[in-house]
């Protein structure tokens, strides 16, 4: 039977497992795909933790199987679906888990893996780079303006800093000193991160922010929305909705759409946007990778690669 890497009840690590699972039939709108590649990302040991996302509802039927992102070849296509044929090459977002041999996609979150484009390198683009689009294109900043991200050293922001600058912005991270020249080589003015970070993010940009895409929330969020004149280009993907309203900005609005999955894949096929794959992991292996990106040791992507 194919494998699956699952947690069977809320918790920590000591609740992940390795099982069996049917192969699924593909429904209304899905897509069957051969997993050759899935992305990690810290929302898989956060659900695993007992975190909900927005809109979760019901109670959960455990073992859930790992992952929200993942890229493989189109094995069986479901009712309804179309501008897709068995042997495909694909990435998107999953219905119920990545971090297996098999897994659904829905047809209208999965795109056409492009020439130039590794099935690797697919796999990370449907979470943090179409959410690192998703802002830069609700912020609508012209070319030439100045965009703040926070928490630049991290997953979406490493993405958010080099799509706004193929938009033409002029970026401003901040990120841990110890990632300085991690975000001076995507192309941002590096800022540390810590107390006082508003009075070093002005003298760093003396001519102001025009706008701030926020990934830590907190204090971070409070400080930074003082740099704005226009709170309207206050964005986070990383504090809660009524956080940041009340400081007269607003969450990220996820388009969750194949096209914005096209968009980023073109970004990476152009060199615009480099996914950082750091470092890869057998499918027998996903619990170490999931450690690395938990325990916050990874620089860059982790993936789960899956043997065909």
């Amino acid at each position: 039977m194919p494998k699956a890497y699952a947690y069977t009840r809320y918790g920590g690590p000591e609740t992940e497992t390795f099982i069996d699972v049917d192969r699924p039939d593909p429904g209304p709108g899905q897509l069957l795909v051969a997993v050759r590649a899935a992305g990690v990302n810290p929302v898989d040991w956060k659900v695993r933790s007992g975190f909900r996302r927005p809109g979760d509802t019901g109670t959960p039927e455990f073992p859930l199987v790992f992952g929200s992102e993942a890229a493989g070849i189109v094995e069986e296509i479901g009712e309804g679906v179309t501008g897709f044929a068995v042997g495909d090459a694909v990435f998107g977002n999953t219905v119920a888990g990545g971090y297996a041999e098999y897994a659904l996609l829905p047809a209208t979150v999965t795109a056409h893996v492009p020439g130039g484009l590794s099935l690797t390198d697919a796999a990370v683009l449907p979470v943090a780079a179409a959410t690192a689009y998703d802002g830069i294109r609700q912020l609508g900043l012209p070319a030439g303006a100045t965009l703040l991200v926070t928490g630049a050293g991290g997953g979406v922001g490493v993405a958010a800093v080099q799509i706004a600058r193929a938009f033409g912005l002029r970026v401003v991270g901040t990120a841990s000193e110890g990632k300085k020249d991690f975000v001076e080589q995507l192309g941002a003015v590096h800022v540390a991160s810590g107390t006082d970070l508003a009075a070093r993010v002005r003298a760093a940009a003396p001519d102001g922010v025009d706008g701030v895409y926020d990934l830590v929330g907190g204090d971070v969020l409070e400080e930074t929305a003082t740099l704005l004149t226009d709170r309207a280009k206050l964005i986070t993907a990383g504090a809660a909705p009524e956080d940041v309203e009340r400081l007269g900005g607003a969450r990220v609005e996820r388009a969750r759409t194949a096209a914005v999955l096209d968009e980023v894949a073109r970004l990476v096929v152009a060199g615009d946007l480099n996914p950082y794959v750091t470092r890869t992991f057998p499918l027998e292996q996903a619990g170490e990778a999931l450690r690395l990106v938990e325990d916050g040791h990874a620089r860059g992507k982790v993936v789960i690669e899956v043997a065909a």
